[in-house]
């Protein structure tokens, strides 16, 4: 057989043709009038052999604009984290890497335990007492939270900040649409959500206020400001959370959060161009039987050992449909043990000390932005990410094809998702930049837009 990835082989076809009574591939689709037919050979190369194949799948890959090639200032949700080399070499073991899902407990106990620390690790993260399996990522996991908020007190007013990322702000309203909620967006003030303007928005109907922090622009919301103007009207206090920011910032569960979700992508989870990432969920003791997707408990066995099984599964799939919290019928496991191999390798004083180089370099950064001819809007504290000020009429897209011709992925174009932030760069700075990195980007970026 020539093409050895082909699906049938010749004989298997004729097979085929004959069960279903038809002589030849035109004389099954006879049915199909010539009018609406494709008259012609699509638009498509030649087949190739296994080593042209190779060649030309190289070629189209080494068009994108990569992490090892670049320097990345991107972060905006996504960011150049080093990932330890011991993450792969873990999650590419053949138990992990094919397993799917551990429906049947008996047979599944390793995945089982690994999500089990996955969970108590980020219930240690972000102090609160229960966390799930994992959510697809923390956009929908935002998403989940509004709507667990709804049902846990009966009201559909869900007021959000406009410092939460865009595209979470997007998946909210989507998700809102059906289920009937309003959404209401509260604006900013210097980079942080407007505690007036959020005051004036949160009454007796509200379900929950969605606060995301360090925010969409990097800067840290002062929470325990927040927390009484939510829980006075006994709404839901929910943040969004940069896990890495945790190893640094007091725990949501002690300002007061009621649920917390955010992204695990920073930790260990490659940006793949985009995706998958791992959204995590953590809720207090009083909503953990609201939570959606599944948790994995520790119990022992008749003979007294130790063993793990799901529990607790409030999806559509378990129980009946009108009961369920949510259709969340899965969850990231793979990447959550990527996650959970990254926080077992830095332990405490890793996340600390990672947490701590992403703040005194993008703080570095934004120090020589200042000295400069470009500009800080704002004056908020912040974690890795910062926004600068760019000349009226400047090219953003412009600008940053320049800064990638120099060896530089710029950053995001603030102007895209906030009109009132025309002309304003979000730029991400992690523990994987240099000082000679920052310095050179920064002299591009200026010597580009001035």
């Amino acid at each position: 057989m020539k093409h050895r990835y082909l699906p049938m082989t010749e004989q298997d076809q004729a097979e085929m043709l004959s069960a279903v009574g038809a002589e030849t591939i035109e004389e099954l689709f006879d049915d199909i009038p010539a009018a609406v037919r494709y008259d012609g050979v699509l638009p498509m190369s030649t087949r190739l052999g296994e080593p042209e194949l190779l060649k030309h799948m190289r070629s189209l890959a080494d068009r994108n604009a990569d992490f090892e090639r670049y320097a990345s200032f991107l972060g905006a949700g996504l960011y150049d984290h080093h990932i330890p080399v011991v993450i792969n070499h873990v999650i590419s073991r053949s138990e992990f890497y094919t397993a799917y899902t551990p429906y049947q407990p008996e047979i599944s106990q390793g995945e089982l335990q690994a999500i089990f620390e996955f969970q108590s690790y980020i219930c240690e993260l972000t102090g609160m007492k229960v966390a799930n399996a994992s959510m697809y990522d923390g956009s929908t996991a935002l998403a989940e939270a509004a709507a667990l908020a709804s049902g846990a007190t009966k009201r559909k007013k869900i007021v959000v900040s406009r410092a939460v990322h865009p595209e979470a702000r997007e998946i909210v309203l989507t998700s809102a649409h059906g289920l009937g909620l309003e959404v209401v967006e509260v604006g900013c003030i210097d980079g942080v959500t407007d505690q007036e303007a959020l005051s004036a928005a949160i009454s007796d109907d509200t379900a929950a206020v969605l606060i995301q922090s360090p925010n969409f622009f990097g800067c840290i919301e002062d929470v325990k400001s927040i927390e009484p103007l939510v829980h006075g009207q006994k709404a839901l206090l929910v943040m969004s959370v940069n896990p890495l920011s945790l190893g640094l910032l007091e725990s949501p569960g002690v300002l007061g959060a009621d649920i917390v979700v955010g992204d695990a992508q920073p930790l260990g989870i490659p940006a793949s161009l985009g995706g998958p990432t791992c959204g995590f969920f953590a809720v207090s003791e009083a909503l953990m039987r609201r939570i959606p997707g599944r948790i994995v408990g520790q119990t022992v066995d008749q003979d007294g050992k130790r063993g793990f099984v799901l529990t607790l599964q409030a999806r559509e799939q378990h129980i009946r449909r009108e009961k369920a919290t949510s259709n969340i019928c899965s969850n990231q496991a793979l990447l959550a043990l990527c996650a959970s191999v990254y926080m077992s390798t830095l332990g405490k004083a890793g996340m600390q000390e990672a947490g701590l180089l992403n703040v005194r370099k993008s703080h570095y950064a934004a120090e020589q932005v200042s000295q400069g001819a470009l500009s800080l809007p704002f004056s908020a504290p912040f974690f890795n990410e910062f926004v600068v000020q760019l000349p009226e009429g400047t090219d953003m897209k412009a600008v940053n094809q320049k800064l990638l011709a120099a060896g530089y992925i710029g950053g995001y174009d603030l102007g895209s998702a906030y009109p009132e932030l025309q002309g304003c760069m979000l730029i991400a700075v992690t523990e994987r930049r240099t000082k000679e990195e920052i310095d050179q980007f920064i002299n591009e970026l200026e010597a580009i837009a001035i």
